[in-house]
C-alpha cells in the first residue's frame, strides 16, 4: 500500500517498520497518555524498565538520529509501541500492526498547544534540527491566539497542527475506523472513564491483564500520577522543554470552549463544517 510522506523542519514520516503498535495523534491530544497506557498494559506494572520516551520513541522526529532509534527498537524484547504525529495516510499500514489514533476537541488541543509553545526551548530545537531559530516574540493573549488559529487556513500537510491539519488527520482516521487494526480513542472518554477505556484498548491489543493488577495500572495512568513522574514520562529525550512538569499543565477538557463567546464558537463550528464529515464532528465535539 502506498502512503504519503510528511516532512517538516523537525519531522519525517519515513521511519517505520512493520509489526509495531503505532500511536498516531496530533500534538497535545493525549499522545503521552496513550503511550503510558500502552506501557502499563505491556509491562503490567507502573515500574517501567526505562523512561517512557526511550521505550516508545517518536519515530519520525528528526532530532534523534534514525539509526539510533531503529537500533534501540530492534533491541527491545517486548512488544514495541511507537509514537508519531503523522496521519495514517503517511504511515505504512501493515495487518500485523495496531494503529491507535487519539482525538481531542480541537479547541482544547489549540489551547494546550499555545501553552506548550511557551515551554519550548526554540534555540535548542533549532540547534538540533539545523534550522534557523527565528526571533522570539511575546505571545499574544490566549484568546487572540485561539481566534487566529480558528481562522488560519493553510494546506493541511503544510501545518498539521492547524485546524485544517487536525481535521485532515482525524478525517483520514475516521474513514478507517472500521478496519480491524485501527482504533480511535477520544481524550474526553479517557478523562471520563479511564478504567473502561483502558480495558477496551487492552482487548483490541489482545493483552490480558489479571483482575488484581487493574487498579494499580489505572491509578498509574491518572493525570496527577503522571505529572508527578514528569521527569521520566515527558517526551523530552533531547532536552527541548524548558520545564518537564509544565508539559502536564492541566489535562482538562472544555478550556477552549470556555474562552469563546457563543458567536465565536458558532464561527468555529462553521469552520469545521467544511473540514470534516458530520458524524466525525459530532463525535469530536460531543
Amino acid at each position: 500500500m502506498t502512503h504519503k510522506r510528511y516532512v517538516s523542519s523537525d519531522e519525517d514520516s519515513a521511519r517505520f517498520r512493520d509489526g509495531d503498535i503505532v500511536i498516531s495523534t496530533r500534538s497535545k491530544s493525549g499522545t503521552t497518555w496513550m503511550q503510558m497506557i500502552c506501557a502499563l498494559l505491556i509491562f503490567q506494572t507502573p515500574r517501567l524498565p526505562a523512561p517512557l520516551p526511550t521505550l516508545s520513541p517518536w519515530l519520525d522526529w528528526l532530532v534523534e538520529p534514525r539509526d539510533e532509534v531503529i537500533a534501540r527498537l530492534a533491541a527491545q524484547p517486548h512488544r514495541r509501541f511507537v509514537k508519531t504525529h503523522t496521519p495514517l495516510d503517511g504511515v505504512p499500514i501493515d495487518p500485523r500492526a495496531t494503529y491507535i489514533v487519539v482525538a481531542r476537541h480541537p479547541l482544547d488541543l489549540a489551547v494546550s498547544l499555545f501553552h506548550q509553545g511557551a515551554n519550548l526551548d526554540r534555540q535548542r530545537l533549532a540547534a538540533l534540527t539545523g534550522t534557523p531559530a527565528g526571533v522570539e516574540r511575546p505571545a499574544p493573549p490566549v484568546l487572540d491566539a485561539l481566534l487566529s488559529w480558528i481562522d488560519h487556513d493553510p494546506a493541511p500537510a503544510d501545518e498539521l497542527d492547524s485546524l485544517p491539519g487536525v481535521m485532515w488527520h482525524l478525517s483520514d482516521a475516521w474513514r478507517r475506523r472500521h478496519e480491524p487494526n485501527v482504533l480511535l480513542v477520544h481524550y474526553a472518554d479517557l478523562s471520563a472513564d479511564l478504567d473502561g477505556e483502558m480495558r477496551r484498548i487492552a482487548a483490541r491489543l489482545g493483552v490480558p491483564v489479571p483482575a488484581e493488577t487493574w487498579p494499580e495500572l489505572v491509578d498509574a495512568a491518572g493525570f496527577s500520577q503522571m505529572r508527578a513522574r514528569a521527569g521520566e514520562l515527558a517526551p523530552d529525550p533531547a532536552g527541548v522543554l524548558k520545564d518537564r512538569n509544565a508539559f502536564f499543565r492541566s489535562g482538562r477538557s472544555g478550556a477552549g470552549r470556555d474562552l469563546l463567546s457563543d458567536e465565536q464558537y458558532a464561527h468555529y463550528l462553521d469552520r469545521t463544517a467544511a473540514l470534516g464529515p458530520p458524524d466525525l464532528r459530532d463525535w469530536l465535539h460531543r
